[in-house]
């Protein structure tokens, strides 16, 4: 009788690894984001971290567009060419850089979009170069993901970013407590464009006989740019609640929805890492005409994402007021828009996975859908917040208002995504599993009974506890052969040291 393979398909494998090191990825963020709360919070105030929040947002959705889609898009330019892969890469380079050019001039030129709301002094005009950095450091990260190299984007954005800017601002808070943390993140920009081109070049070498080419840059551009909209209207639906906040409330407000979206934008960051490895291995099997092997792709990886996003989020949301205490005690009222931030990343999960298919079999309908949910995320925030403010309600129950609305946008958008792509494939794409409903009710129990105790204990064992009756739950009753394959090690496993 012949032996039954059970060796895994290959793009699972993939799949698998790029998840374990992103899973990695994720602590040493949780590690890495903490402290920096925790200094911007009790050392800087909610007011100047306000100031910081609105302005950093502003030029990271310039970065996003000045990307021009090739996040997500380099991977489809790399597998349809018989150019020298170097080739494109620069070509990608040079485009983030004009792109960026122009983005950086707008920005000097009109810093008010940066600071509507405080006075602008010395090099804050100067903030926007940051943003050349920024693109060129996303183009490399995902040069080097088309190579299933995930450990470059940990080493980036998991330790390199977010432990220059956590040192740098506590050393800078002796300098100026006004000007701290925007010195602190050009710094940590500089680092990750360090820690990402280096690597880059070490993959790729130098581009030997490459030459500018503008039509080619045109084409490309033209080509990638429905994808560089749904990248850049997934960004902005993440941080158009704090432009909104911005509009309607005081630097201070700000600062305290910013604390909050930062804690909940952790869950996010487990599906945004599985972005560099999904890309390829859809783009691949759709060159084969594999579509079924996508529809299982999408199920198996927004299973995996849902789980962790879930599980994370029961451990920082239950214990929700203990965490935000960690930034300060004005903080705490904060905690409702925790709540449903976090809820906002869980129901997202379906939507997010299904553009990783959506932007290269539909980009055009994708993108129409992205539009109109965005469109409802900024109706139903400003509804909200009249309502709320008709009623006379606390200012920080006001606040929860685009948090909400982001929520219920989010859900929406998940169910028209993920039924367009199974009809489009012709096959079921959805990851839901009743394991989920069990595992979390569960660990809600356990989570509940430890906000009775200490709120270091609440952290110390509560947290500890809630993680592991959902895993033990998740593992026995939700993880089949296939999921297992997540921790499963191999000895081409590459660690992100």
């Amino acid at each position: 009788m012949a032996e039954v393979d059970k060796t895994p398909p290959p793009d699972l494998s993939a799949l698998a690894k790029g998840g374990r090191t992103n899973v990695f990825g994720f602590i040493l963020r949780l590690a890495a984001r903490i402290p920096f709360l925790f200094i911007a919070g009790r050392w800087y105030g909610a007011e100047a971290l306000g100031i910081f929040a609105y302005a950093v947002i502003v030029v990271e959705f310039a970065a996003q567009l000045s990307t021009l889609g090739l996040k997500r898009g380099l991977a489809e330019q790399l597998s349809k060419t018989d150019r020298p892969h170097v080739h494109v890469i620069w070509d990608a380079m040079l485009g983030g850089f004009i792109a960026s050019a122009i983005a950086v001039a707008l920005l000097v030129s009109f810093p008010q979009a940066m600071f509507p709301n405080s006075e602008i002094q010395g090099l804050e005009r100067l903030l926007p170069l940051t943003i050349f950095a920024l693109a060129a450091s996303d183009i490399a990260l995902a040069a080097l993901a088309y190579r299933h190299d995930i450990g470059a984007t940990v080493r980036a954005r998991a330790i390199v970013e977010p432990w220059t800017i956590s040192i740098a601002a506590f050393f800078l808070a002796f300098y100026s407590l006004r000007d701290g943390l925007i010195l602190a993140y050009v710094l940590s920009m500089i680092a990750a464009l360090v820690a990402s081109v280096w690597p880059l070049l070490r993959t790729f070498g130098l581009p030997r006989g490459w030459r500018p080419h503008p039509v080619r840059l045109m084409r490309m551009a033209w080509t990638n740019l429905p994808m560089a909209g749904a990248d850049a209207i997934e960004w902005v639906s993440r941080r158009l609640d704090i432009a909104i906040l911005g509009l309607f409330f005081s630097p201070a407000i700000v600062g305290i929805y910013y604390v909050a979206q930062q804690l909940a934008s952790l869950p996010q960051k487990l599906k945004t890492s599985f972005d560099p490895i999904l890309g390829p291995v859809i783009t691949q099997n759709l060159r084969d005409g594999n579509r079924a092997a996508v529809a299982k792709q999408v199920r198996q990886a927004g299973f995996w994402i849902i789980a962790a996003q879930a599980g994370v989020a029961l451990a920082l949301g239950i214990p929700g007021e203990a965490w935000m205490g960690l930034v300060g005690a004005v903080f705490v009222g904060g905690t409702g828009v925790l709540a449903f931030l976090l809820a906002a990343e869980v129901v997202a999960a379906t939507a997010a996975v299904s553009e990783a298919a959506l932007v290269y079999v539909a980009r055009h309908r994708n993108l129409m859908i992205s539009c109109f949910m965005l469109a409802v995320q900024a109706a139903l925030s400003v509804a909200i917040i009249l309502i709320m403010r008709a009623y006379e309600l606390p200012l920080l129950f006001q606040a929860t208002g685009p948090a909400i609305a982001l929520m219920l946008a989010l859900g929406m958008a998940s169910v028209m995504k993920a039924r367009l792509l199974s009809r489009l494939l012709e096959a079921p794409v959805s990851p839901w599993r009743w394991a989920l409903v069990w595992a979390a009710g569960t660990a809600t129990v356990v989570g509940y009974l430890a906000t009775f105790t200490p709120e270091w204990i609440e952290l110390v064992i509560g947290v500890p506890a809630v993680l592991a009756i959902y895993c033990l739950i998740i593992w026995f009753r939700g993880f089949g052969a296939e999921d297992r394959l997540l921790f499963k090690m191999s000895k081409t496993d590459e660690t992100p040291s």
